[in-house]
């Protein structure tokens, strides 16, 4: 069964950085992209940053891009989303999401595995 579990998330200053984690189970990341998406109160889910576990390439949307770096820990079956010089509007809930599929144009589909989300805030 595959199952994705956020963590990470949690109040900072704007300027300031965390990092989110994604555990994995039930997959592998060579036959899978995983991804990180958002949702902010009153508005539509946004498709943050993407990789592929076949030739780790990268998607980023262009709110993130220069900001956040999305990664993969083979060994520890995570992933990782890096953010750096956090913005009030960053503030939302951030799921992690998987797909068996190569291409990081996976995260304009949609991707068929979710996990409950994690609350991130970042005070003015």
């Amino acid at each position: 069964e595959v199952q994705v579990v956020e963590s990470g998330g949690g109040l900072v200053q704007a300027g300031g950085s965390l990092r989110l984690s994604c555990a994995v189970s039930g997959f592998t990341f060579d036959d899978y992209a995983v991804g990180w998406f958002r949702q902010a109160p009153g508005k539509e889910c946004e498709g943050v940053s993407c990789i592929s576990g076949r030739d780790g390439s990268t998607y980023y949307a262009d709110s993130v891009k220069g900001r956040f770096t999305i990664s993969i820990d083979n060994a520890k079956k995570k992933v990782y989303l890096q953010m750096n010089s956090l913005k009030p509007e960053d503030t939302a809930v951030y799921y992690c999401a998987a797909d068996r599929a190569g291409s990081v144009d996976v995260i304009k589909y949609g991707m068929n595995y979710w996990g409950k989300g994690t609350l991130v805030t970042v005070s003015s």
